[in-house]
């Protein structure tokens, strides 16, 4: 079965079309005009080997909050329509990725309820010129859409690019173990037999 999903999302500040393929190689191109978020994309995609094709216009005359929210969103919406009912996958994963100074643990549960607690604060207001609040508000918004309990935890950390690279890999190696096909079941991983 293909778990492939297309999202198109437009509103008055933005307008992207979203496409993965959760069985990928990390292919495909992203193009929000946000140079920082596109970056952080190519990460997930790499580490999470979900191809990813992102091409989204926004309000970026006024900041870079809506794009990498509304990217998130159709991110996270994504995901929960290529997973379908769930059947067959491992649905928790977790990882801790260590980045030079840094090390962020990373837990996600597929199951369909949404849960979000992040710990990875960064010092510095700016990566560059993008704002980094915008990392968690990314994830809360992912999480929220893909239908997710989420969890982020830095351990130790200085430098803010670090941080979020640390947290955009940690997440996407966590997603890429739940999200693989359990060799041993293809049932709905849950006593209820639904999720």
């Amino acid at each position: 079965m293909n778990r492939i999903a297309s999202i198109a999302r437009k509103t008055g500040e933005t307008d992207i079309q979203l496409t993965i393929n959760l069985d990928g190689q990390g292919d495909g191109t992203r193009r929000s005009g946000v140079g920082f978020l596109d970056h952080m994309l190519d990460l997930f995609a790499k580490h999470a080997l979900i191809d990813l094709d992102v091409h989204a216009t926004g309000d970026l005359h006024v900041d870079d909050h809506h794009t990498t929210e509304d990217i998130g969103i159709a991110l996270g919406e994504a995901v929960h329509e290529a997973l379908a009912d769930r059947a067959g996958i491992r649905r928790y994963g977790h990882f801790a990725l260590p980045m030079d100074e840094c090390l962020v643990t990373a837990a996600v549960d597929l199951g369909g309820r949404y849960a979000f607690e992040y710990q990875a604060p960064i010092t510095a207001s700016k990566i560059g010129t993008f704002d980094s609040e915008l990392v968690e508000h990314f994830w809360q918004s992912f999480a929220a859409n893909a239908r997710c309990n989420l969890h982020v935890l830095l351990h130790h950390g200085r430098n803010g690019h670090h941080i979020s690279e640390c947290v955009f890999k940690a997440v996407a190696r966590a997603v890429r173990m739940a999200a693989e096909s359990d060799p041993r079941s293809n049932a709905i991983p849950s006593t209820k037999g639904v999720l």
